[in-house]
């Protein structure tokens, strides 16, 4: 859309024309009902999960309890077995997963302090979970064992009120904690009371109550990092600081070392308690089939279960339903597994009694007779069996007295209510946006003010390109109001735009004045700002004026400054190309040492100049530069303050990123545009997120990106990115991709960036197919460059990144083999289809299919830029009837063939099975799935004819 200047508007002319302002969008109400419903489908998965996994695990130990029935005393070991399975899977899974970001990411080496405390905590815990579980829980009753899992918070309980007492700030938490810790230690001594009272020569008997109790303290502490963290965070203690900094670099590290602590720990208590107690590991190769059936789905359900539930559990974590999905779900699974348990054995103890038709009969004969002297078979129900199995762990007490059910109920209760009130803080914490879940108890986002600096360049943009990008940041405006209390802001923002080439000659007067796109803007700022103050509701129209705005003479133009309705300020720069660089990497550049280097900087300067300089001068520094973030943005980006919110997120959680980036939406109408979008979503599907996972993204677009400017700021980055093209080589990676080569700066200098699928943001795509291959023929060899830049300094980069390995760089050596690859893939594929359609020879269907490219090679040595690209153009159309052609011919092929075993068929099946799960999984973009169709036919477009330009400067 432009406008027509020349037609003014007249005063009585009550008729508008208005732009569409799309504010946040409101969830559909399907949307809201779908959310509803996840919620309550996913808290009923949590508790049913729990259930099971604590109800199987408690029968694990049930069969392994001497004078069961269902796996007799010598197959005690099988059971044993799959306890230590079920202890040991979370850690092989673990070993596994760090053992993989280990191979994508580099890992440094942990100091020996590091590892010997790690490694002693890890001790502790893993030997007091392996004693619990296989040594003390199989001789106790089932109730315990049920209520004994509440009670390994002790610890965890006095850590926290140790951690809230060091705490400079009052904790309201401080008395839930105290009565916890007392509760639970009241749980133990109630349960020391009851099985010691019971029978006080049983010597066996109180070693097995007495490691339960010691090895329950030692299970409680597998939260000491956490806590440890908290103490240090409220303590000036060097070492306690510098353990947490070297436990958060080296994480994979000592998560590999913990992993196999923890199986080796497991192993051995396992192996040791199975000799000690006579038992033959030789039973494990020779139980019957039966009893294999049953042990081998209660274990695999177990396992299935604890990792379902797990899931499940991050799953409520990560949609901000800490409290409906995760906590309330929890706590119940806990009582539910009691009832469980404890109903059973009553209902069929009661229909005993009622069987022997008025015959009393108390509970220790009822033991004695029905639960101790059944046969060893199992040809009867196995649930019967299992509940009779579940009753004679609870022979050992009288549940026919009142003292033992006292003491026995005493117990569990104070361990149930001691760990609700250990657990009481979860319910009134704060989930950030995008908390990770291994932080979401402990680590804390520090709220600080932040500056943000919108940074947008253009030089010849169309009126409705102009206007989405006004319109965005006056609806940021409109967001984050400004506001002189900082504290109550978690961000501050200023917007400089950048304009190239604005200014031209006037004929009819002296010097240099706007030009047509630069007026367009000024008339855009006119018309928004109208819109988003309503000053233009009146029934007769007046001409607008925007009440703040300077004009202001400049060395390199001139500068407009335009203050929006809730006082943010907009500066416009109007370069003159006469004057300064004009292009948009020097437009980043002058912006960079405008806003970091001049803006930033000068006032510390001014106070280094007055004698201000020791280390909290020099932290005060660093503070500001961690806390500035630009975000650059195109000429034409159209994004939510939402979108915004995320990047600053993930840069506010993690020092080492240095830039963020969003999801990027081609906008417009036409197949160019269609192509693009299937284009750009698979690459954002599954480039930039498998970059992402296993490594680190190599390339921020300029269009919406966020930067830090600490890493803007770091040695050979902002200094090194003001560098002129002086070789060919230098031409095509620092002009031709801009965006490329600052995000390969940030990598070289060790800062990570990352990617936010969720942060969307929208700019208008070429419509036709000349813009496309000229956007290609800049991307395409800058791309390369870039890569091929970091691929020589795989050994340094991998040093210096954390983020980036060996191996994930020969994942990009591959992918860029197979890029330059790619024109020949295509010749191949259509050198396949002549020898199926016409019959020809193989070698002579190749030389026809390379002829075409090879022709066009040698005439982009010879023709203008625009005649290769029209030939181009012709080419394309040829090309897309020939790759029709082919996948017809693929299919012909299977249908002839009459199997999809062919190795053209596998290709193109699971080329198209990856596309369409991928866009299922996407399902607010699936519709993009349908030019995906156009996308096979024109690939070879952008990859096989992109014309030539002139490198030389």
């Amino acid at each position: 859309m432009e406008k027509d200047r020349g037609n003014i508007k007249k005063p009585w002319d009550t008729c508008r024309e208005t732009p569409i302002i799309k504010d946040e969008q409101t969830p559909w109400k399907i949307i809201k009902l779908l959310k509803i419903a996840s919620l309550a489908i996913v808290a009923v998965f949590v508790f049913g999960l729990a259930l099971c996994s604590k109800t199987t695990f408690l029968l694990l130990i049930t069969l392994s309890h001497k004078g069961t029935k269902v796996l007799p005393d010598n197959m005690k070991p099988v059971a044993l077995l799959c306890i230590g399975c079920a202890l040991i899977i979370s850690s092989v899974f673990l070993l596994l997963k760090s053992f993989w970001k280990s191979c994508y990411k580099t890992s440094k080496l942990p100091r020996k302090s590091t590892v010997a405390l790690v490694l002693f905590f890890e001790f502790l815990v893993a030997t007091g979970v392996a004693i619990l579980t296989i040594v003390a829980m199989p001789h106790l009753d089932i109730v315990t064992n049920v209520a004994i899992l509440n009670g390994v918070a002790v610890l965890s309980a006095l850590l926290q009120v140790i951690a809230q007492c060091s705490a400079k700030e009052r904790n309201r938490f401080l008395l839930p904690s105290i009565f916890a810790f007392i509760l639970i230690l009241l749980g133990y001594a109630l349960f020391l009371y009851l099985y010691i009272t019971k029978n006080p020569t049983d010597v066996k008997m109180i070693i097995w109550v007495g490691l339960a109790v010691g090895a329950s303290f030692l299970v409680s502490l597998n939260w000491w990092e956490s806590y440890l963290r908290l103490i240090s965070k409220n303590s000036n203690s060097v070492f306690l600081n510098n353990f947490c900094k070297d436990l958060t670099k080296c994480q994979n590290v000592v998560r590999i070392l913990t992993s196999l602590l923890r199986i080796a720990v497991t192993a051995c208590v396992l192996g040791a308690y199975v000799h000690l107690d006579n038992m033959d590991w030789k039973i494990v190769t020779l139980i019957p089939s039966r009893e294999t059936k049953i042990i081998a789905i209660i274990i695999g359900v177990q396992l299935i279960s604890s990792a379902l539930c797990h899931w499940f559990s991050l799953v409520a974590c990560k949609m901000h339903a800490l409290r409906r999905c995760f906590i309330m779900p929890l706590y119940l699974a806990s009582l539910a597994v009691m009832v469980l348990f404890v109903v059973p054995v009553i209902v069929y103890y009661q229909n005993y009694r009622t069987s022997l038709n008025g015959t009393s009969i108390n509970f220790i004969g009822y033991c004695s007779q029905v639960v101790d002297g059944r046969n060893q078979s199992l040809n009867d129900n196995v649930f019967r069996e299992l509940v009779l199995d579940v009753t004679h762990t609870l022979c050992f007490l009288d549940m026919s007295k009142m003292a033992d059910i006292g003491l026995l109920t005493g117990s569990a209760v104070s361990w149930w209510l001691g760990l609700l009130l250990a657990t009481l803080h979860l319910w009134y914490l704060n989930v950030d946006r995008i908390q990770r879940t291994q932080d979401l108890f402990t680590r804390r986002l520090v709220y600080e003010t932040l500056m943000v600096y919108l940074c947008a360049t253009m030089w010849h943009e169309t009126y409705s390109e102009m206007m989405n990008i006004i319109i965005s940041i006056f609806r940021l405006d409109k967001y984050r109001p400004k506001t002189e209390d900082e504290k109550n802001t978690d961000f501050k923002f200023e917007t400089h735009i950048y304009f190239d080439d604005a200014f031209t000659d006037d004929k009819d007067s002296r010097g240099r004045h706007l030009n047509k796109y630069a007026l367009n803007l000024v008339e855009i700022f006119t018309e928004v700002y109208g819109i988003f103050t309503n000053i233009n509701n009146e029934f007769f129209n007046k001409k607008q004026q925007i009440p703040e705005q300077n004009i202001i003479r400049t060395p390199y133009g001139g500068r407009l400054e335009v203050a929006m309705p809730h006082g943010n300020i907009i500066t416009v720069h109007f370069k003159d190309k006469d004057l300064i660089r004009h292009k948009k990497r020097w437009s980043q550049v002058m912006y960079l040492y405008y806003l970091l280097g001049w803006k930033l900087m000068t006032k510390y300067y001014a106070r280094y100049q007055k004698g201000e300089d020791g280390p909290e001068f020099r932290a005060e520094v660093e503070k500001e530069k961690q806390n500035t973030y630009i975000l650059a943005l195109d000429g034409d980006t159209d994004f939510q303050p939402a979108a915004l919110m995320l990047l600053i997120d993930r840069l506010k959680m993690y020092p080492s990123v240095g830039a963020a980036c969003g999801r990027i939406h081609p906008t417009g109408s036409g197949p160019a545009v269609w192509f693009q979008k299937f284009e750009y979503a698979i690459s954002h599907w599954l480039q930039k997120t498998a970059e992402h996972v296993i490594g680190c993204v190599l390339c921020s677009p300029g269009c919406f990106s966020l930067f830090r400017a600490k890493a803007l700021m770091d040695d050979n980055v902002m200094k090194k990115y003001s560098s002129k093209s002086m070789e060919a080589s230098h031409y095509i990676q620092y002009d031709q991709g801009e965006d490329r080569w600052l995000c390969t700066l940030l990598l070289k200098q060790g800062w990570r960036v990352e990617y936010n699928a969720a942060a969307d943001a929208f700019t208008n795509a070429p419509e036709n197919f000349n813009e496309l291959y000229n956007q290609r023929r800049r991307w395409g060899p800058s791309t390369m460059a870039n890569v091929m830049d970091l691929l020589g300094a795989t050994s340094t980069v991998s040093k210096k990144n954390r983020s980036i390995s060996k191996l994930f760089m020969f994942y990009q050596l591959f992918a860029i083999a197979s890029a330059i690859l790619a024109p020949a893939t295509i010749c191949l594929m259509v050198a396949g289809s002549f020898t199926f359609i016409f019959n020809m020879n193989a070698s002579a269907s190749l030389v026809l299919a390379i002829i075409p490219p090879v022709i066009y090679l040698i005439l982009c040595f010879y023709l203008k830029s625009e005649t290769q690209i029209t030939i181009a153009g012709v080419l394309s159309v040829l090309y897309a009837f020939l790759m029709l052609v082919v996948t017809l011919s693929i299919i012909g092929s299977m249908v002839k063939e009459k199997t999809i075993l062919t190795p053209s068929g596998m290709f193109v099946i699971a080329i198209s099975a990856i596309y369409i799960i991928t866009a299922i999984m996407h399902p607010q973009e699936i519709q993009l799935i349908f030019y995906g169709v156009l996308y096979i036919l024109c690939i070879q477009a952008p990859t096989s004819f992109s014309p030539s330009t002139p490198w030389s400067t």
